[in-house]
């Protein structure tokens, strides 16, 4: 390797390979250098450690680092309606999480909730499905079609996707 010292330039450089770390943005070592990992192997394993049930119903939304003035806290969303399952099972949450990094990591678990209604269609509501809609329209371009085998592949096509 071999080293360049620029004169108008203050930091020095080294030719040749360099570490991952150093090719990273700064606001990215920051997020690092504060245990951001965690955050990133906690949705990665979150099914292990909050088991099978917990996992439908929710999530990790984010994770704070422990500073001066508060301890690492955990902020899970949660579906409404499950919020008592999670606080029966924030202590274990923890046991699970501090086990798996090895060392301390998480010390409190803040809960928020939210809908997860989906939205009815119309057709739904009115209980009147169109199937026949899609069906007549691809029927008025397969009229344009003037190659008989190309119109009956295309019709049993359709009705391949219908039964889809």
């Amino acid at each position: 390797m071999q080293y360049k010292k620029y004169i108008k330039h203050r930091n020095g450089s080294i030719q040749g390979l360099r570490s991952f770390k150093d090719t990273l943005p700064k606001n990215i070592k920051k997020v690092i250098n504060k245990r951001g990992h965690i955050y990133s192997e906690t949705l990665n394993n979150w099914k292990f450690i909050v088991g099978e049930n917990l996992f439908n119903v929710c999530y990790p939304k984010s994770f704070k680092n422990s500073n001066k003035f508060s301890v690492s806290t955990l902020l899970i969303m949660v579906k409404r309606g499950h919020e008592v399952e999670l606080e029966y099972s924030k202590k274990m949450i923890i046991d699970k999480m501090n086990s798996f990094f090895r060392n301390e990591v998480v010390e409190r678990i803040k809960l928020t909730s939210f809908n997860d209604e989906k939205k009815i269609s119309n057709k739904e509501k009115n209980n009147k499905p169109n199937i026949n809609v899609t069906n007549n329209r691809f029927r008025n371009k397969l009229k344009d079609v003037k190659n008989e085998k190309i119109k009956k592949s295309l019709l049993e096509l359709t009705k391949v996707f219908k039964e889809k």
